[in-house]
């Protein structure tokens, strides 16, 4: 009986030891993706702003200046790009929308990213677009991999369209969370102009015509949590301006936003939250599971060779018994 039970509990034990690995290194790259259809907003305020007044084309300061974000995934597009690509997709429209201190619109840039739902790399397909212009996107952008490394990675800055890298710098706790400080730095560079305009009337095309051109600048900060690759936090030191040409009225430049932008408080304990919470679920796949299937597995062994031990052993000799008096003859 002892034979069979140890040759179960081997069995056992080779069974979780094996699902260990496997649920670590083929289970969770599989499993482990962004949802198809995820939405997702977030609003950050840049406080005691500079502003331009396209009215009297001067710089002002401005209590508040409101940019809202938006994330929404379109599934039908996934699906139908995920037939030629051969891998999981997300496509998510993502629209920037900026506003003054009454409410009024200052900027609106929509974007469309497409990338790979495990890795977040970027996947190149029709469609994919910031303001309406196509782009080639290298490096990541919004959202870092899962298991986030402590090293630099390629970043996507959407104003200037280019790939740029973005440095970890530290690590760090926030709000209670672990995270990894990265960093970019954009110099000053030419971009092109809003396609939508605050002032009717006014286009990137009538701006062209007077020669005055856009320039931006920004200092991005992002704090990931690294188990998800999600930002709990971000900000930006951002400025533009605009130069030359007959718009400025001679001037050789005038600012057009200058401002430090932070993520609101109430969506920081929101992300904070939700990021604790898919936190855990990728470390269910990634330690919690693994770490204890193969601790079963050497405790299901080790009592499994404890009985094969007492089965094996010799049995104790049978007592001896009272020799019996041979009878004595006469």
């Amino acid at each position: 009986m002892r034979r069979k039970a140890s040759l179960v509990l081997l069995a056992c034990a080779v069974f979780f030891a094996a699902l260990s690995p496997l649920l670590r290194w083929y289970a969770f790259p599989r499993l482990a993706k962004i949802p198809a259809n995820q939405y997702q907003d977030m609003v950050l305020e840049a406080k005691d702003a500079t502003l331009l007044d396209y009215g009297t084309m001067k710089a002002k300061k401005v209590p508040k200046v409101t940019i809202v974000q938006t994330l929404k995934g379109d599934v039908a597009a996934a699906k139908k790009i995920e037939k030629t690509a051969g891998r999981d997709v997300v496509v998510w429209d993502s629209l920037s929308y900026v506003q003054g201190p009454d409410g009024k619109m200052v900027s609106e840039i929509p974007e469309r990213y497409i990338f790979d739902a495990h890795s977040q790399e970027p996947v190149h397909a029709t469609g994919e677009m910031v303001d309406g212009d196509p782009v080639k996107r290298d490096g990541i952008e919004f959202k870092w991999p899962f298991l986030t490394e402590r090293r630099d990675y390629e970043y996507f800055d959407a104003q200037t369209r280019t790939t740029n890298p973005i440095h970890y710098k530290r690590t760090q706790t926030f709000r209670g969370v672990k995270v990894y400080y990265f960093e970019q730095t954009i110099p000053w560079t030419k971009v092109p102009m809003p396609k939508k305009m605050p002032v009717q009337g006014i286009t990137p095309e009538t701006v062209a015509k007077t020669g005055t051109t856009r320039w931006y600048t920004t200092v991005r900060k992002f704090w990931v949590e690294p188990v998800t690759g999600a930002p709990v936090y971000g900000e930006e030191i951002h400025k533009e301006e605009l130069r030359g040409g007959t718009l400025l009225g001679g001037r050789a430049k005038v600012t057009a936003f200058a401002g430090d932008v932070k993520m609101r408080e109430d969506y920081v304990e929101h992300t904070v939250a939700l990021v604790k919470q898919n936190r855990t679920l990728v470390l269910m796949l990634t330690s919690y599971l693994p770490w204890g299937f193969l601790s079963l597995g050497v405790a299901l062994l080790a009592l499994a060779l404890c009985l094969e031990a007492l089965g094996r052993r010799p049995a104790d000799p049978r007592p001896a018994e009272p020799a019996v008096p041979e009878p004595v003859s006469a």
